[in-house]
């Protein structure tokens, strides 16, 4: 089961976007937002803890709220029509459902929490009123997002993490 954290501080979100600036890994986020533009967003997405080995996404889930990993890691997997297992890593920096985000389409894997993870999830109910209130913000995100599904779909091994 998640747990979700008492309401977070807005400044709270910028150990988030400190995840991101100091990410090196293939699939991180590349969202370079001004600290004011963070604090907005802080207002649209709220933050979540894992415990590990708690899961996350589960494969052929409907449902499309996206994760931004400020801390721990996960591991993505799915189990394709031969029973194989293929799997991912994503750390902190990067982002988690951003295939269904887009898609609209049942979740592709089940992720789970390999060690105790702090998150921040955002709905497609908040992101649409980001993009009605901040659209430039909304904007920047969905690039960023999209830019990562695209490092991940050209990368054969993180495929999986497309979730």
């Amino acid at each position: 089961m998640n747990t979700l954290l008492r309401p977070a501080a807005r400044a709270d979100i910028l150990a988030l976007a400190q995840a991101v600036r100091s990410s090196g890994a293939l699939d991180a986020l590349p969202l370079n937002l001004s600290e004011v533009q963070w604090l907005t967003l802080g207002d649209y997405v709220q933050s979540m803890g894992l415990e590990g080995g708690q899961v996350l996404i589960e494969q052929g889930v409907k449902e499309r709220t996206v994760y931004f990993v400020e801390s721990g890691s996960l591991t993505v997997h799915y189990e394709d029509h031969r029973e194989r297992v293929r799997m991912a890593i994503v750390g902190a920096g990067s982002v988690l459902g951003e295939g269904a985000f887009f898609s609209h389409l049942p979740r592709s894997a089940t992720v789970n929490a390999s060690v105790p993870c702090r998150l921040w999830c955002l709905t497609p109910l908040r992101f649409r009123e980001l993009g009605t209130r901040h659209p430039e913000i909304a904007l920047d995100l969905s690039m960023a997002m999209s830019a990562v599904l695209a490092r991940r779909l050209y990368n054969r091994p993180k495929r999986v993490a497309v979730t």
